[in-house]
């Protein structure tokens, strides 16, 4: 039987009982095998920065990057900016993974999907910069999540969307509108140089991007997707996409694994 496609899927850096952790929340695991895919948990290390080559020697057995959301935040000096009081939690050696891996995974025309964080990354990663605390800055709405110990409710969605006319994201769902969740303090303030506004919230924060002269499947949201994306035409739209990219990926660069022995 063919071998599912092989997704890599960022660590976070975390500590656990007193002890270092490499840890990835289960919902996005569980979405990736949903779709017919392998997730394959990535530990970050501090040295992957200086190490591109090797970040190479690793993507190039995949067939597709998943960069996750997180509690933690890119840290500000990444894009030239003082830490903000709100901004309290950081993974620097995720940084170092996550921005070395983006540009190698496009060198390499591998599927990228980012979420959360990973947008957040994405637009770092091409010299954009963020806000660090979005309900502080006039104009916008509070994006966090709401208070509520029930995760349908956190999940819930949350506010419109406005995609771009013709953009990949209208291209999936056949309109230009939806509705999404919102679960995050951070966005992006500039956008970075080279990436593509894909959507908007009512206040003209930027939920989503693609990368415009990426050779495959390049796309991050703000959004969480993940949750449940089977019940959310948007969601399941992305998935089944990125799903599609990693097998036409897999075809190319491993066509051993997708023929019977």
């Amino acid at each position: 039987m063919p071998t599912r496609p092989l997704v890599g899927v960022i660590a976070c850096r975390r500590e656990v009982e007193g002890h270092a952790a490499q840890m990835v929340t289960d919902k996005y695991l569980s979405a990736l095998r949903e779709y017919g895919l392998n997730p394959v948990i990535l530990p970050v290390w501090s040295d992957q920065e200086q190490d591109p080559e090797a970040a190479r020697g690793l993507l190039s057995r995949l067939d597709g990057l998943l960069l996750t959301g997180s509690y933690s935040n890119v840290e500000p000096a990444r894009y030239g900016a003082e830490r903000a009081p709100e901004n309290r939690r950081d993974d620097r050696d995720r940084d170092a993974a996550a921005l070395t891996w983006i540009h190698e995974a496009l060198a390499l025309k591998l599927p990228l999907f980012g979420i959360c964080r990973g947008f957040q990354e994405l637009n770092v990663a091409f010299g954009g910069s963020l806000h660090q605390a979005v309900q502080r800055v006039p104009g916008m709405l509070d994006h966090r999540e709401p208070c509520a110990a029930d995760q349908a409710a956190q999940y819930a969605p949350a506010h419109d969307l406005v995609l771009r006319g013709e953009g990949i994201l209208a291209r999936l769902l056949g309109t230009s509108q939806a509705r999404v969740n919102s679960l995050h303090q951070q966005g992006i303030d500039r956008l970075g140089e080279g990436l593509v506004a894909e959507a908007w919230a009512p206040d003209g924060l930027i939920e989503a991007v693609s990368v415009a002269q990426a050779a495959t499947y390049a796309l991050a949201v703000q959004w969480h997707p993940e949750w449940q994306p089977r019940e959310h035409p948007l969601h399941d739209a992305l998935f089944r996409s990125f799903a599609a990219a990693c097998i036409a990926h897999q075809g190319v660069s491993h066509p051993s694994t997708t023929q019977p022995a």
